[in-house]
């Protein structure tokens, strides 16, 4: 009976997809050069953004996928002593590298994080991952109809969905923009949004990092909400609504089209 007992356990564990998190990142942004590696609150932006995901229950693993270019040597050290895994692959081909990092990591769902996303919500990335296991579709996302802020994005897909696409699609900007071929495609692709709850939408409040003045205005948010434990986008936007001053820190600062 114990064996039995051990087998249908093993069956069991079999079945259930492993689930896992890339961060994208690199020190060469165009905007804002090494940025992953700028200071807020006393640690490095990519700790932040490995950190907060590291509380999102229906995580099973977290790597960092940046590049071999030696520009991005300290950013992989940091996240190695952190004691988070880090891949390294192509510099222009993000795509391919994403793919080729979750291929090492044996992923078979894929949580598809920013690395300029220091605010990232472990309870949005959670309430993500279980819509997409719960529904019947090949995409989970908070960005494609934005209602949350700017800055908490989480896209949920398969591995083999981002492996065909990778195999398949030769656009420029499919290789640079990760999901852009599932958002592009609906004919193709059933992706699911995730909508913000009356309190928590926000749609025009930036939070991600492409500025220098979306950094003073994180930092201020550090400097203004207790750090001593975690907090996500309700205390946020209730600091915001506090002090709203802090809004117009990066009031003028404006997202890129993805296609020019």
């Amino acid at each position: 009976m114990g064996d039995t007992a051990v087998i249908i356990m093993t069956a069991f564990n079999k079945a259930i997809p492993k689930v896992v998190a890339s961060v994208e990142a690199r020190m060469s942004s165009s905007r804002l050069p090494g940025k992953m590696l700028m200071d807020i609150a006393g640690k490095p932006m990519v700790l932040h953004v490995l950190d907060r995901l590291a509380h999102a229950s229906l995580l099973d693993d977290i790597v960092l996928a940046t590049t071999i270019n030696p520009a991005d040597d300290e950013l992989a050290s940091v996240a190695d002593k952190a004691g988070y895994k880090v891949f390294r692959g192509s510099e222009d081909d993000v795509l391919k590298r994403v793919v080729d990092a979750h291929t090492l990591m044996q992923s078979e769902i894929i949580v598809e994080i920013c690395g300029d996303c220091p605010l990232i919500d472990p309870s949005l990335v959670d309430l993500a991952i279980s819509t997409y296991t719960n529904n019947s579709c090949d995409v989970v996302s908070s960005g494609l109809e934005q209602s949350y802020p700017q800055g908490t994005e989480v896209q949920v897909f398969s591995y083999k969905a981002l492996e065909h696409v990778s195999l398949t699609i030769d656009d420029a900007a499919v290789r640079e923009h990760v999901s852009l071929y599932f958002y592009e495609h609906p004919e193709i692709y059933k992706v699911v949004p995730l909508v913000a709850p009356d309190e928590l939408r926000s749609p025009d409040t930036r939070l991600q990092i492409d500025y220098e003045e979306d950094l003073m205005m994180v930092r201020e948010l550090h400097h203004v909400i207790s750090t001593e434990r975690l907090f996500g986008i309700r205390e946020v936007l209730s600091c915001l609504q506090q002090y709203p001053e802090i809004v117009e820190i990066n009031r003028n600062c404006e997202e890129r089209s993805v296609r020019g």
